[in-house]
C-alpha cells in the first residue's frame, strides 16, 4: 500500500493585493542573517580602510557644511557647535538615504537569483536595512565621541529624557527607508527612468529636511509644509534629544509616524504585487 507523503512546506501562487505573508520572513531568518553577512563582507572586504569608510564621509561632510553654511553663509545653528549640529543631522539622514538607495534596486540587482530559487523577496531589502544599522552605529559612535568632547568643554548642549526615543527614531528611519526603497524598486521594474531620477530626488529631499538649517529658521507659514516630510520630525527629535535645542512639537511627530506607516504599508503592498510577475518585465 502506497504511503501518503506529508509535506513540510507548500509553495503556491498568490493573488490579490492583500495576500501578504510577513510571518514567512521569520521562517527565513537564517537566510536574512546570511544575506546580512554577504552584504557587509562584499562591500568592505577588499577595501584598505574597511569600516573606516563609515566614519570619513559624515565627518568630512559635517566639516564642509560648517565652513560653507556656518562660516560663509552664516546660517544659524540654534546656538549649537556647527560641527555637532550638522553631524547629528547627517548621520540620521545617511542611514535613511542608504536604506532607500540600496533597497530601491532590489528587483533589478537580484533578478538572477530571483529567477533560480524561491524565497521571500522581502528578505533582501530587510537584510540591507539591517546591514545599514551597523554602519549607523559606527557613525553614531563617532558622533558620541565628538559630543562628549563638546559636553566636557562646556558647550551649550543639554541632553534630556528624549534620549530614550533614539532607538524608536532608528526604527522609524529603517521603516521609512525600507518603505520608500521597495516602493521605488517595484516601480522601476516598469519605469527605469526612476533609477536616474532617484539620485536627484534624494538630494532635493535632503535640502527639504532641516539638516543644514534648523527648523526655527523656516518661516511660520511654511512649517506645515516641511512637516509633511517625515524626516523633519526625525532629525529635529534626534537633535533635541542630544543638544536640547529645536522646536519639534507633538503633532509633527504624530504626523511623521502616520506618513511613515503609510509609506511602509504602500511599499510592502506594491512589492508583494510586483514580485509575482516582475521576471516578465525585468
Amino acid at each position: 500500500m502506497k504511503e501518503e507523503t506529508e509535506w513540510t512546506m507548500e509553495i503556491h501562487s498568490r493573488s490579490g493585493w492583500f495576500n501578504i505573508d510577513l510571518a514567512e520572513l521569520w521562517r527565513y531568518r537564517d537566510l536574512i542573517v546570511l544575506f546580512v553577512r554577504r552584504e557587509f563582507v562584499a562591500v568592505y572586504k577588499q577595501t584598505i580602510l574597511g569600516p573606516a569608510w563609515f566614519l570619513l564621509p559624515p565627518l568630512f561632510t559635517a566639516i564642509v557644511f560648517a565652513i560653507i553654511f556656518g562660516s560663509i553663509a552664516r546660517i544659524p545653528t540654534d546656538g549649537q557647535p556647527p560641527v555637532l549640529f550638522y553631524l547629528a543631522g547627517i548621520i540620521a539622514w545617511t542611514y535613511f538615504s542608504n536604506c532607500m538607495t540600496a533597497t530601491s534596486n532590489t528587483f533589478i540587482a537580484n533578478s538572477g537569483i530571483f529567477g533560480k530559487v524561491y524565497f521571500p523577496r522581502l528578505v533582501i531589502p530587510v537584510s540591507i536595512v539591517i546591514v545599514n544599522i551597523f554602519s549607523f552605529l559606527i557613525q553614531f559612535g563617532l558622533f558620541l565621541i565628538i559630543y562628549l568632547y563638546y559636553l566636557i568643554s562646556g558647550a551649550p548642549i543639554s541632553p534630556n529624557i528624549w534620549l530614550c526615543l533614539v532607538p524608536f527614531l532608528l526604527i522609524q528611519m529603517a521603516a521609512l527607508g525600507l518603505g520608500m526603497g521597495i516602493l521605488v524598486s517595484s516601480l522601476t521594474t516598469r519605469y527605469r527612468d526612476l533609477t536616474f531620477a532617484l539620485g536627484c530626488g534624494i538630494q532635493l529631499w535632503m535640502y527639504a529636511t532641516p539638516i543644514v538649517y534648523p527648523l526655527s529658521q523656516v518661516p511660520h507659514q511654511w512649517i506645515w509644509l516641511i512637516s509633511l516630510n517625515p524626516m523633519t520630525a526625525v532629525v529635529e527629535s534626534f537633535r533635541f534629544a542630544f543638544l536640547g535645542s529645536g522646536m519639534i512639537q507633538s503633532w509633527q511627530i504624530v504626523l511623521s509616524l502616520i506618513i511613515t506607516a503609510f509609506i511602509l504599508f504602500l511599499g510592502i503592498l506594491f512589492f508583494s504585487k510586483v514580485e509575482r510577475s516582475f521576471m516578465d518585465t525585468v
